[in-house]
């Protein structure tokens, strides 16, 4: 049974390596914290520590590190989420506030996140399972461009440039921009598919070929528009900690472009009674992330729906503060995306 007096040394014994990286001793822990014990008695805490499993001896150091199952105690029963502070709330609304649709929100969300954090910060896009196409554009960019812009109710605005004989007759477009809104306006994500070979079908002969590719391109959109995917920042970060891995940070980048490592890592994640959800090292080695730790928390998306927002590190990160930061974009996020400006 651990001590609470234990479970204190614990708690600056990680503290300490995260913020120096060096294993922590005895001495130190007197030097720097105020027991009020000597050191003798630190060790006998720390070698309760290391029976339990809690801190381990790197090579031959006279220090001590956590282990995964140490730094699972500390942020199970000793980790404190603490309010950001008002500084801190007023730069993630000024830097958020400036963005104009939910790409451009998500985009801010994670490169704000990774600054705040240090670590590879991740944002899952809403499910769009429940999607409803709110508008269709089509703009004229010259005698053979045009664009195609696709706009949900979750806020989502997708624009793709299409080769089309279209492009200068405006009139075509007017008609084929209403005769594409009368089909698929408010008609759910998961049938516009069929809806616009339908809407090919109707059209008058002259219309169709020139319709064809616009078809294509909207076509191309909702498939796009209804995956699962994720967009991240501060891939950098893991270069800047690459001594924390013990063989090549490749397999981690490679697990995180590959989207779907994260996307099934984020499913299986239950948020905790602070709405958090940490996966530490050998809890993520199904998923080839051995070496790393994982927070995550949800944010509210308009529509009703719900998607993560966490980031990826070495197991060697500050949990509090990390928590704190991801716990606070989250919320901010989902005031943001209740905004009638962005949906």
């Amino acid at each position: 049974m651990v001590s609470e007096r234990s479970l204190a040394v614990l708690r600056v014994i990680v503290q300490d390596y995260v913020a120096t990286s060096e294993p922590v001793g005895s001495k130190s822990i007197v030097d720097r914290h105020a027991f009020g014990v000597s050191s003798a008695t630190i060790r006998n805490d720390m070698a309760q520590l290391e029976e339990d499993g809690l801190i381990a001896a790197p090579h031959t150091s006279s220090g001590r590190v956590p282990t995964d199952k140490g730094y699972r105690v500390f942020v199970d029963q000793l980790t404190e989420l603490r309010p950001l502070s008002s500084a801190q709330r007023n730069a993630i609304e000024a830097f958020l506030g400036e963005s104009s649709d939910l790409d451009e929100v998500l985009r801010r969300t994670v490169r704000l996140l990774s600054q705040l954090t240090n670590q590879v910060a991740l944002a899952q896009y809403p499910s769009f399972g429940t999607a409803r196409v709110r508008h269709v554009e089509l703009v004229g960019l010259g005698p053979h461009r045009v664009m195609t812009v696709l706009i949900t109710d979750t806020g989502r605005v997708d624009q793709r440039t299409v080769e089309s004989a279209a492009g200068d007759d405006t009139e075509l477009l007017a008609r084929l921009r209403e005769r594409f809104n009368a089909s698929l306006g408010g008609s759910a994500l998961a049938d516009a598919a069929i809806l616009l070979r339908q809407l090919a079908d109707t059209l008058e002969p002259d219309d169709r070929p020139l319709a064809a590719p616009l078809i294509a391109s909207v076509a191309e959109q909702v498939a796009a528009t209804r995956q699962d995917r994720l967009v991240m920042a501060g891939a950098a970060n893991l270069a800047r900690t690459e001594r924390d891995f013990s063989g090549s940070i490749y397999p981690v980048l490679e697990a995180i472009e590959e989207q779907v490592t994260i996307l099934r890592l984020f499913g299986e994640m239950d948020l905790d009674a602070d709405g958090v959800a940490a996966r530490i090292g050998r809890e993520n080695a199904d998923y080839g992330l051995g070496e790393t730790s994982v927070l995550a928390t949800g944010y509210a998306a308009p529509g009703g729906t719900v998607a993560r927002l966490g980031v990826l590190g070495p197991t060697r990160m500050d949990y509090s503060g990390n928590m704190v930061a991801v716990r606070a974009v989250a919320r901010y996020l989902s005031r943001l995306l209740g905004d009638d400006e962005l949906r």
